[in-house]
């Protein structure tokens, strides 16, 4: 058994880590760091843990840890550990986008490696500290992958995706009160979101030639969970061939699988797996994936690197039925 710590336990991300944990064989959590619920029950805030748990939130740390997960708001995980520090040996996971790229991953004595496993499975199982990546980011590099590691993306990729409420977190806003939210649709951030420095780091380093644009259009849907999207680029190739090719680059994969029949949602709510869907039309090649964005989009990532961290089986905590039905 390894313990487990977790900073900034209120949020939906959280909620799911704690939640997947609890019936994880390997772990046992030792403390879940909260500010603002120092004394309350787990249960009191994440309230689908009644009965599974009598943990409560607490200020205390127990810096001897074998894991830490960092489960704050983007550009709270350095100030945190700049203020706290924890033994040599405490691996660290961070959820958050403080050290996903490059020019971020070096901080004070520690290296962070990039968290995808279908792309870092080997630097993944000998690191010390992971930088788990974004939920569209999950999404979005599993549906070109393929493509940028034999040097096949020769035009503009063109992305359409939509998540769920729960991508927004805990706090309000007016996008997120349900009288917004409800029966509505809208696109933001739209070419401009966050994620796509991730997407374009990982698309660079397999293959460095790619000097076009990634064009984003992030939705909101009107649901609580998942992202679905649609991806499209310029492919020479048959449908056959590229079936094939992502079925090789997948075929070792613990959670991505090839589907032969157009996917949906509901195939993934509440699973750790990434579904893709290609459809050829004329010279464009259609990539469809969808996820959870609260686990294989995060938490659940976060737990399947640390299964690799620690020579756990892959799959240890995340053998998951989706809500189908």
């Amino acid at each position: 058994m390894i313990k487990v710590g977790i900073i900034g336990g209120a949020g939906y991300t959280a909620g799911e880590l704690i939640r997947l944990l609890l019936h994880h064989s390997k772990t046992k959590i030792d403390f879940v760091y909260s500010t603002s619920n120092a004394g309350n029950y787990l249960y009191d805030v994440h309230q689908d843990l009644l009965g599974n748990t009598s943990l409560k939130f607490t200020i205390d740390i127990n810096t001897k840890i074998d894991v830490l997960f960092l489960c704050l708001g983007h550009g709270n995980s350095k100030s945190f550990l700049e203020k706290n520090k924890f033994s040599d040996s405490t691996k660290i996971i961070d959820l958050s986008n403080d050290f996903r790229l490059q020019k971020d991953a070096f901080f004070n004595d520690k290296e962070f490696v990039y968290g995808l496993p279908e792309l870092h499975l080997g630097a993944i199982k000998s690191a010390n500290h992971i930088a788990n990546p974004g939920c569209f980011a999950t999404a979005l590099q599993l549906a070109i992958l393929p493509l940028a590691a034999n040097n096949l993306i020769k035009d503009d990729i063109h992305i359409n995706a939509v998540t769920g409420a729960t991508g927004a977190g805990t706090s309000l806003s007016t996008t997120t009160h349900f009288t917004w939210r409800d029966n509505n649709f809208s696109h933001y951030k739209t070419f401009t979101h966050q994620h796509l420095g991730e997407i374009h780091q990982t698309v660079n380093q397999l293959q460095n030639s790619f000097d076009g644009e990634i064009n984003f259009i992030p939705n909101r849907g009107n649901f609580s969970r998942g992202i679905f999207s649609t991806t499209y680029t310029k492919f020479d190739g048959s449908i056959e061939e590229a079936k094939t090719l992502y079925k090789n680059f997948y075929k070792n994969a613990k959670f991505t699988f090839i589907s032969d029949e157009p996917i949906h949602l509901k195939q993934v709510v509440n699973t750790n797996k990434c579904l893709i869907h290609l459809l050829k039309h004329n010279n464009k090649l259609l990539i469809t994936s969808t996820i959870d964005n609260l686990i294989k989009g995060a938490s659940g990532q976060a737990i399947h690197n640390m299964n690799l961290m620690f020579g756990f089986n892959e799959a240890e905590g995340l053998q998951l039925k989706a809500t189908y039905f």
